[in-house]
């Protein structure tokens, strides 16, 4: 019986009817679960509000069941786990800390109750539209590709914000103690303008302050553009890569050939060598490592091209 539970409320089982009419059962709760949060929010629909309540309450009570019956059957989806570590390890896996943080607010924590739209991620499985099968997993391997110099960025931006906060607050307190009581009511003041958004409700009013916040708003565009270059370079690289993947199964591969890197080649780049010698180069072997080539890539000594002629 409990592996029976087990596969009708797993995701994505369409080969199983129980299973898809739970998936679509728990998407119709979602949806009027959600539909009904937002209704609460307006005024017009107060004679409906103890209609809304009751049907965020049968959902979230749903929410309660299929949650227990996961942790219940925890067992089959860690099988190399035991009974218990598996149902532990389940309540800190990304799908069980999603699933308690969508029915923790309606208990306890109303004003998080916009958690509950983490619900919609269960959507996203049943379409299949998730980590493994299409562009939400670009995304995440762009992110962690460059997660290093996103972290760099981000330090960077961290560390202006302080700057800028202690900086204006020596400036402006004796000019406005009220505003700048000390270094970190400043905060506020740098975040706002250092991530452009400008609300206006803090600002300097000395001369050497309005300089200061120049300077400042100068660099904050340029520091905010940095992460964002990273991430769209990174979109770009992987968008190339994933095209000669797709090119490299459209062409017969007898049409390949092995060119070795000599001193004459050694030094250049991929994309001076493919619009030199008209090549279509799908692999570089470089010390028994296989690698996918950027335009960028500058070849060494020995390097060992796939490619094909495009002449």
């Amino acid at each position: 019986m409990k592996k029976r539970i087990f596969t009708i409320i797993q995701i994505g089982n369409r080969e199983d009817l129980p299973s898809r009419a739970f998936d679509f059962f728990i998407v119709i709760n979602i949806l009027c679960n959600i539909i009904a949060m937002f209704m609460k929010t307006f005024r017009e629909f107060e004679n409906f509000y103890p209609l809304l309540q009751g049907i965020e309450m049968v959902t979230t009570i749903v929410f309660c069941i299929e949650y227990v019956l996961r942790i219940y059957t925890a067992e089959y989806l860690y099988p190399e786990k035991s009974k218990t570590m598996a149902k532990i390890r389940f309540l800190y896996s990304y799908d069980g800390i999603v699933d308690l943080l969508t029915i923790i607010p309606f208990f306890f924590l109303s004003g998080f109750v916009a958690l509950r739209l983490l619900r919609v991620v269960r959507i996203f499985h049943l379409f299949r539209i998730n980590m493994q099968y299409d562009s939400f997993h670009v995304i995440t391997m762009v992110l962690i590709e460059k997660k290093n110099q996103i972290i760099s960025s981000i330090f960077i931006i961290l560390v202006l914000m302080m700057a800028s906060s202690l900086g204006m607050y020596s400036v402006e307190h004796e000019a406005q103690p009220e505003a700048f009581q000390n270094a970190f009511s400043g905060i506020w003041w740098s975040v706002s303008t250092i991530l452009t958004v400008g609300y206006g409700d803090i600002y300097p009013i000395t001369i050497l302050g309005r300089i200061m916040a120049i300077v400042i708003g100068f660099l904050g565009v340029g520091v905010v553009a940095i992460p964002t270059g990273i991430i769209s370079a990174g979109f770009v690289e992987r968008y190339q890569k994933d095209q000669r993947q797709k090119d490299y199964h459209k062409f017969d591969k007898k049409d390949l050939v092995e060119i070795e890197v000599t001193k004459d080649l050694e030094g250049k780049t991929i994309d001076e060598l493919v619009r030199l010698e008209g090549l279509k180069i799908y692999l570089v072997i470089r010390d028994d490592l296989s690698i996918i080539p950027m335009d960028q890539m500058i070849l060494r000594l020995q390097d060992i091209l796939v490619a094909k002629s495009e002449k």
